[in-house]
């Protein structure tokens, strides 16, 4: 019974350890810049790791054809391809720490 109880004390150390890594990594990923574009560079969009968008440059030619939904559509698809790599790249990092395990809330 004590060898299971040690056990497990192991267990909730490494749980706790792996915790404390996880919440440093969101703290240094929130702190990261992503770009998307679209168009071949006509838009391009900055966020960070909290999803929250830090910058978009849009080229001065495009707003030359006067068609609002065009540029619209190449705002959206600029936010979204920034929104899609810090999602992507927080995956990966996550998934170093906890071994490609889901946890819920991370």
């Amino acid at each position: 019974m004590k060898g299971m109880m040690g056990g497990m004390a192991g267990l909730m150390k490494q749980a706790n350890q792996m915790q404390i890594k996880m919440k440093k990594l969101q703290e240094e990923l929130a702190t990261r810049e992503f770009s998307g574009t679209s168009g071949g560079g006509a838009v391009s969009a900055k966020v960070n790791g909290d999803n929250k968008v830090l910058s978009l440059t849009i080229n001065p030619e495009v707003m030359k054809s006067g068609d609002v939904e065009m540029l619209q559509d190449l705002v959206t698809s600029a936010v979204n391809d920034a929104l899609k790599t810090a999602k992507e790249t927080s995956s990966q990092e996550m998934s170093k720490i906890t071994g490609g395990l889901s946890i819920p809330g991370f």
